[in-house]
């Protein structure tokens, strides 16, 4: 990969924020840094209005290391602080990354990208969601005039570019999701014979759609035991409720806690296959941690998943929403021998380290940026 010559800053959330998005802007400053690339990590004293998330929203240990020198300037209530930020970014060599995760955030991002141009510097936003999972239309319409003053854009997935272009970006680069989380994973000990035992773990949302797994397994063709880990955004109670009425309270179990990334290895031992039965979704890395573990993974056909799992190669795929169609592929997964089959494909073709891409759409977006 050809040298990395722009300054670059990147904004957005980092440790010791917890969760996925998080890890990814830490380790990108990181990966930067490695290729020689003269990187500063703006980030959040205060992301946005306690009530907005009423759970812990910092962890302490097991996520990995902060970046050096990282500076936690921004406030949500503080837009004085917004435009200081921005006019430190001085220089015309110099690329700030706006990492998009939140819509609440656009109007901090669009003083900082005002400020920064003033000073000289180039802007990007390097988007998680173009449109955030169940957007109103006021979001939408935020993340429209983000796209109007900074139309060069980094997405992960042909979808997403379509959806970026269609709300006014006009450089758009696109580089799927690289695998970021901060602990090494590797491949458990296959069981001797099948347990029955799925995973389900991350982020509890209504569009992962845990739901549907808990309706699939009162499918008459399935007799399997599912097991699901991670901070819940509502009382799992529905859920639990959701499980009794359709008869399989006795095979969901629901772990409402934050996960840290040193722990998530340990989820796998015993397991008979991932379950990621997104109703919607832009990049994951679950099917990479589940691959990495050697673990089959069943996922639906929405985002990036297609582009992870091979249907009856390394796990099965499945229309999204759809109970019945997941019973299906968990079905198959049953099948006599295919466990098996699938463990032995993943042990022999482990998944790459797909960063070195990634580092270079930068590369090609800092161009692009310049190019404006």
């Amino acid at each position: 990969m050809a040298a990395l010559t722009h300054p670059i800053t990147i904004v957005g959330p980092t440790l010791p924020y917890k969760g996925g998005i998080a890890q990814h802007t830490t380790q990108l400053a990181f990966r930067l840094a490695a290729a020689g690339q003269d990187v500063e990590l703006l980030s959040w004293r205060a992301q946005y209005p306690r009530r907005l998330y009423p759970g812990e929203l910092e962890v302490q240990s097991g996520e990995g290391e902060a970046f050096p020198g990282t500076r936690r300037d921004l406030a949500w209530y503080n837009p004085i602080g917004w435009f200081r930020a921005g006019l430190r970014q001085r220089g015309p060599d110099r690329l700030v990354l706006l990492c998009l995760v939140t819509a609440i955030q656009i109007p901090a991002y669009l003083s900082i990208a005002a400020a920064a141009r003033r000073s000289g510097a180039r802007v990007a936003v390097l988007c998680h969601n173009v449109v955030p999972h169940d957007a109103s239309s006021w979001q939408i319409r935020l993340v429209r005039r983000l796209f109007r003053s900074v139309p060069t854009v980094l997405v992960h997935s042909p979808a997403e570019a379509e959806a970026a272009r269609n709300l006014g970006a006009h450089d758009v680069e696109v580089a799927a999701l690289p695998f970021f989380l901060p602990t090494e994973v590797t491949a458990v000990a296959a069981p001797t014979a099948p347990t029955g035992r799925l995973l389900f773990f991350g982020f509890v949302r209504p569009y992962k759609g845990l739901d549907v797994a808990i309706e699939a397994l009162a499918e008459p063709s399935v007799d399997a035991h599912l097991r699901a880990v991670g901070e819940f955004w509502a009382p799992p109670d529905e859920l639990r409720s959701l499980a009794e009425r359709v008869g399989v309270a006795d095979r969901v179990e629901l772990d409402d806690q934050y996960l840290p990334s040193d722990e998530i290895p340990l989820l796998f031992e015993g397991v008979d296959a991932l379950v990621v039965p997104y109703r919607s979704g832009t990049g994951s890395q679950h099917p990479r941690i589940g691959h990495l573990a050697g673990v089959p993974v069943i996922a639906t056909t929405v985002g990036d998943l297609p582009d992870q799992v091979t249907d009856g190669v390394d796990g099965f795929l499945c229309a999204p929403g759809e109970p019945a169609a997941l019973a299906e592929a968990i079905r198959r997964l049953y099948e006599p021998g295919v466990i098996d089959r699938l463990r032995a494909h993943i042990a022999d073709h482990p998944p790459d380290d797909d960063w070195a891409p990634y580092l270079a759409a930068v590369q090609r977006l800092a161009a692009a940026a310049g190019r404006r």
